[in-house]
């Protein structure tokens, strides 16, 4: 990874790799990032489905967020369940659905 990446990653991505009483990452940054990136980009993309199944259904946000997120769990894209939950609040806050929970 180049020293000049503008990239940061939120505290909140990173706390995924740090296990329990421990204060450093278990994972490299080359990895977390590449992760954040990616939950970062499938939380965008996501924004248009959200929008869509709010519409179609008339279902509350957090219907919406639920039924997502039962989606990611069983579609084998490759994220871990800590990973999804992250991508479900990414994808509340770019909706504007801070309180969906």
């Amino acid at each position: 990874m180049s020293e000049d990446n503008q990239i940061v990653i939120p505290p909140s991505f990173i706390a995924l790799f740090i296990e329990p009483g421990r204060i450093k990452p278990t994972a490299s940054k080359e990895h977390i990032l590449e992760r954040y990136d990616f939950c970062e980009d499938l939380a965008n993309m996501l924004t248009e489905t959200a929008a869509t199944k709010l519409w179609e259904l008339g279902i509350t946000e957090s219907d919406v967020l639920n039924r997502i997120h039962q989606g990611l769990s069983v579609s084998g894209i490759g994220i871990s369940e800590d990973e999804a939950k992250w991508v479900m609040t990414r994808l509340a806050e770019l909706m504007g659905w801070l309180n969906a929970d």
